[in-house]
């Protein structure tokens, strides 16, 4: 006897299909970012060569800022985590949390500048001041342009989880699962990005 064929898995669109839309998009996304950044960086070795460019100090606001940023990273695993076991308030609050966290490293990092603009250390200071306020202003933009996406996504989850029925709806929807796992992606990616920026600056401070 032929065995009936198995029906087809509704999540397998989501968690099987490596090239979905979304994975790609993503992966082409960070892969630039990544592209954009090590040239960069690479510029300013190749710079610092070249010209005999004196060691740049980066404020230590860039280091607390980093544990801001690594702490939304972490909010958003747990959220994720609180996805899997259906726990509704929770995480809600680990949403919320790590929007907040995400814009409080923001505004830090504007603190943090506004701390070199009263030290009278401007970009046209000299070249590697220039490539500090370059490669943290644009990180900065990446993680205000990811906002958006998470502020949408919290208020889609708290519509939703509002009445029991569409919150059953929402625990089982695949492609919720798949955007929450997309934006811890890119979040952790941000967390990464951050702390190579850091401890490149640092390293290069004492040399």
């Amino acid at each position: 006897m032929s065995k009936r064929p198995n029906k087809s898995n509704p999540y397998d669109e989501y968690q099987r299909l490596a090239f979905h839309p979304y994975n790609v998009f993503l992966m082409l996304l960070l892969a630039g970012i990544s592209a954009l950044f090590l040239s960069f960086l690479a510029a300013f070795i190749y710079t610092r060569i070249q010209s005999g460019m004196k060691p740049l100090k980066i404020p230590p606001l860039f280091v607390f800022n980093s544990l801001l940023l690594m702490a939304a990273g972490y909010a958003m695993w747990s959220a994720k985590r609180s996805f899997h076991r259906d726990e509704v308030k929770r995480y809600l609050t680990e949403l919320k949390i790590a929007l907040g966290l995400s814009i409080a490293f923001l505004l830090a990092q504007l603190a943090a500048w506004t701390q070199l603009f009263s030290q009278n250390i401007f970009p046209e200071t000299d070249t590697s001041v220039a490539y500090l306020y370059l490669v943290s202003g644009l990180h900065l933009l990446h993680v205000l342009a990811g906002l958006p996406f998470l502020f949408a996504f919290l208020r889609r989850a708290t519509r939703q989880l509002a009445e029991p029925v569409s919150t059953l709806v929402y625990f089982s929807d695949p492609e919720m699962k798949l955007r929450l796992r997309l934006l811890n992606i890119y979040w952790h990616f941000l967390d990464a990005l951050w702390l190579l920026l850091v401890g490149f600056f640092l390293v290069n401070a004492l040399l």
